[in-house]
């Protein structure tokens, strides 16, 4: 479970209106634009940022955090380049976990240091009875099986099935761009 400040975050969201969710100002508009393909590589880019839109780094890192927990926005996220940094092998794990024992066995494989995301999805049965999701990466499959193994030692018999689906080719991922 996440600290108190997230969970009063979390409450203020769903507080917050669709309508108060969607307006954005100029100036966040401005740091939307600013942003929206990364954040500068350096130790301090929000410094970088706020100097190139003339605010303080404080100030941005303000409203930021604002639009986060109004949801206007999602998420501000590394995102690595794997295949850079020699991992070719990507396994989506799709895990069958009893519906009761979900939130911990998504806590627990979502802290795992190779696990890069982790999430609940809806099972679609009969063809899709899967609920958890946890992406692993490594510079083989035989790699990336040996840590999907681990994820099951972990899940045990709260996992009824799992499968790995592997990448096939390398997809350019980007979410919804301002103009």
């Amino acid at each position: 479970m996440g600290d108190v400040s997230s969970l009063d975050a979390r409450r203020s969201a769903a507080s917050v209106t669709d309508a108060q969710r969607s307006a954005i100002t100029e100036r966040e508009r401005r740091v939307i634009l600013a942003t929206q393909s990364g954040l500068p590589v350096e130790s301090r880019p929000y410094h970088r940022v706020a100097d190139a839109l003339g605010m303080e780094a404080n100030a941005l890192m303000e409203l930021l955090g604002g639009m986060l927990a109004r949801r206007a926005i999602r998420r501000i996220a590394a995102v690595p380049n794997h295949y850079a940094l020699g991992y070719r092998a990507n396994g989506m794990s799709v895990w069958d976990v009893a519906d009761d024992r979900l939130p911990a066995c998504g806590r627990s494989v979502g802290a795992l240091p190779f696990v890069s995301h982790c999430y609940h999805r809806p099972r679609h049965p009969p063809a899709w009875p899967y609920n958890l999701f946890a992406m692993v990466h490594g510079r083989d499959r035989d790699e990336v099986q040996g840590k999907v193994e681990r994820i099951a030692a972990l899940i045990g018999p709260a996992a009824r099935g799992y499968d790995v689906l592997y990448s096939k080719r390398i997809l350019k991922k980007t979410g919804l761009r301002l103009t």
